[in-house]
């Protein structure tokens, strides 16, 4: 797609969700209430500032063996170049301390991440994906890379424990183009991930990197075509232990072109494709930003940015039944309260949901909420609503969970400078 058409989609998708939320009142008689706040600390570990910083994270965050975060930035740069940074968020001195590991500047090596960072293999290598640069192709963008971040044996001191960047593919439009999501290793360490543009049908792709000695080997694995299949991936994919693939479509699939959840299976002549689910609002939501997350035993769960019984937005659940695919919406979000949801969901242990809202709340800045599974239902309990300044606004990326409860995520406005914000909820 063109930059015009997601222009464009946008535009159509916001006409559609006022119209659809104003049918589901109507039909419907939806109550909204209010719930109370969950007890928790929460804290902004660092606030972006426009100068000298990246600022505008789009993504969630990473975390290593010794609990050091690792993020990127749309934006920002030391050297002002606007490209974005990839950063490091560790302990130090009772507190929290950035590191910039990397800048990104326009130009071949690519530029302006969107995506969350992913440990390789050895757990020290980390990869990702810029929308922009690697060539002069796509309106004049650049189509996009993926690249390696290597760490040093022995950094100097004061300096990023990372060496610069190597960019391992540069994307050129017929092999997809302006990647957004993440990339995923399988058990053989070769590369998967999607791009929302590009391919075949410029309806996006599903592409594999198998490393070849010291290269890396690009195939599409699909095409998509903008119809019942759906179109743009604006996330990453997930596998899972037989080496299935599963992600998102922001558009296509049925009538209202809403998007749909997809399987990739690997099969002795390629990859096979399948739709599991497609999103036909007002019933189960439509446009999914975000990825899926699968737990132990196989569900699959996700989010929708808009539409559904409230017009907010949902969050659902995909288990597995014999011969197809069981759909049903866990929470339907609400356009008068906290809504829009554009970054996925993590789960606990328990199976409790977490997930954040880029709308809505008591200061309309987007909130951080969790779903319980309480008697067969599913309980809403808001963990925070962002104010802009100083603790953030408009998260959009996924959260991460650590072993002992804590919540760690980013917000790509707010924060003391306006610039975005990483924080954390830790439970009480």
């Amino acid at each position: 797609m063109t930059t015009a058409s997601h222009r464009f989609s946008f535009c159509l998708r916001e006409t559609m969700q006022a119209s659809l939320l104003a049918v589901t009142i109507l039909c419907f008689g939806i109550v909204f209430f209010s719930q109370a706040v969950a007890a928790q600390t929460f804290t902004v570990l660092h606030s972006f500032a426009p100068q000298g910083d990246g600022y505008e994270p789009q993504s969630g965050l990473i975390m290593d063996a010794r609990g050091n975060l690792y993020g990127t930035t749309f934006k920002g740069g030391q050297n002002y170049d606007d490209g974005g940074v990839a950063y490091k968020v560790s302990h130090a001195q009772g507190g929290w301390v950035s590191n910039l590991l990397t800048e990104f500047n326009p130009g071949q090596n690519g530029y302006a991440p969107q995506a969350r960072l992913t440990f390789g293999p050895n757990s020290a290598t980390i990869y990702g994906t810029t929308e922009f640069g690697g060539n002069d192709g796509c309106s004049g963008y650049g189509c996009g890379t993926v690249f390696e971040l290597t760490p040093r044996t022995t950094p100097p001191p004061g300096e990023p424990g990372f060496d610069e960047r190597t960019t391992i593919y540069r994307f050129s439009g017929p092999d997809g183009n302006w990647p957004l999501g993440e990339v995923i290793f399988d058990p053989n360490g070769n590369i998967f991930g999607t791009t929302p543009d590009g391919g075949t049908h410029d309806g996006g792709t599903v592409f594999e990197l198998a490393r070849v000695g010291t290269q890396w080997r690009h195939s599409v694995l699909y095409n998509f075509t903008g119809f019942a299949d759906g179109a743009q991936p604006l996330a990453g994919l997930i596998m899972d232990s037989a080496g299935n693939l599963y992600g998102t479509n922001d558009q296509g699939g049925g009538s209202c072109y809403c998007g749909v959840v997809f399987e990739l299976s690997p099969s002795s002549g390629g990859w096979t494709y399948h739709v599991l689910h497609t999103f036909e609002p007002p019933t189960d939501g439509g446009w999914p930003y975000a990825g899926l997350t699968l737990d132990a035993t196989g569900n699959l769960y996700g989010t929708t940015s808009g539409a559904g019984p409230a017009g907010g937005g949902t969050v659902f659940e995909l288990s597995p039944v014999a011969g197809g695919w069981n759909f049903q919406v866990i929470y339907a979000l609400s356009e008068q309260q906290r809504y829009a949801p554009q970054g996925g969901v993590v789960l606990d242990a328990a199976g409790n949901v977490y997930a954040t809202t880029s709308g809505g709340g008591q200061y309309f800045q987007g909130s951080v909420f969790k779903l319980i599974r309480q008697n067969g239902a599913w309980v809403f309990t808001l963990l925070h609503d962002f104010q802009g300044i100083p603790d953030g606004a408009v998260p959009k990326g996924n959260l991460l969970l650590d072993a002992a409860g804590n919540l760690y995520g980013t917000a790509s406005g707010g924060g003391e400078y306006a610039s975005g914000s990483v924080w954390e909820i830790s439970p009480q």
